[in-house]
């Protein structure tokens, strides 16, 4: 059978998918907005959007980038998110095919996705994203193939727990707040999602990351030590590396681990 038809259908599900991640993005830290009413519509002028306007990336190909009635830019943020879960949904069917891990990390990969735009934004990792996923997460190892229950508890326990003790420490020799606390609740979420396994990758990865990207901006923002650079994303960034290359991941780890001294 030619894949490709369903290769297709999976990138056009997840831009699909994205369109609405994006409404999702731009209320859900606004506690006063729902996510269902009112439909779409453009930000500058509220004007209400036709269905030709909200055709995942086509429709800001031909608008131009811009509102059909007030002219505005349209943030380029919206495209970038649509692509980015297609590309995502497509990664993941040529990795799991139509299966129950597909649909389990197809939402796992949206959570991430939106947790990304939002704390980049707003510096915030949303309780209503992260409380539910830790539960999800341990709920849905019981039907994942190669990932054990106990491996999951684990992950959920130590993962908010590494973050929760970090936090501590820092406050108690500091007395400032160093991570919040929606970091803690992410690791636990990603540790029950993926396994006790995937954590020290996850945390080396996303301290690498963090470190080459906050020392840019440090130099870009002339703050010295106050610069303040959200960590989520780059937590997410690691799990969704882990994700898809976690077995080149753990060889190149046994393999490392395992060189004579």
């Amino acid at each position: 059978m030619n894949p490709l038809p369903f290769e297709i259908f999976a990138f056009i599900f997840g831009a699909i998918v994205g369109s609405f991640l994006n409404v999702v993005i731009l209320r859900l830290p606004d506690p006063q907005a729902s996510v269902v009413f009112p439909g779409s519509h453009c930000p500058h002028c509220k004007t209400a959007l036709h269905w030709y306007e909200n055709i995942p990336l086509l429709s800001y190909l031909f608008l131009r980038g811009r509102c059909r009635s007030c002219r505005q830019t349209i943030s380029v943020q919206y495209p970038l998110v649509e692509l980015a879960m297609a590309l995502l949904s497509l990664f993941l069917f040529q990795r799991f095919l139509l299966s129950v891990p597909f649909l389990v990390y197809f939402v796992f990969a949206a959570s991430l996705l939106v947790i990304i735009v939002v704390d980049i934004h707003h510096e915030i990792i949303p309780d209503v994203i992260t409380l539910p996923g830790i539960v999800l997460g341990f709920a849905v190892s019981f039907l994942l193939p190669g990932l054990a229950w106990q491996d999951s508890l684990l992950g959920l326990l130590i993962g908010g727990g590494i973050f929760y003790t970090i936090a501590l420490v820092y406050y108690l020799i500091t007395g400032r707040q160093g991570m919040g606390g929606g970091d803690i609740k992410l690791l636990a979420m990603i540790g029950a999602f993926q396994g006790w396994l995937a954590l020290p990758f996850v945390i080396l990865c996303s301290s690498l990351l963090g470190t080459i990207i906050g020392l840019g901006a440090m130099i870009r923002q002339q703050k010295g030590g106050q610069t303040r650079v959200p960590f989520g994303p780059f937590l997410a960034v690691a799990s969704l590396l882990y994700l898809f290359f976690n077995r080149q991941i753990i060889d190149f780890m046994i393999w490392y681990l395992s060189r004579p001294a």
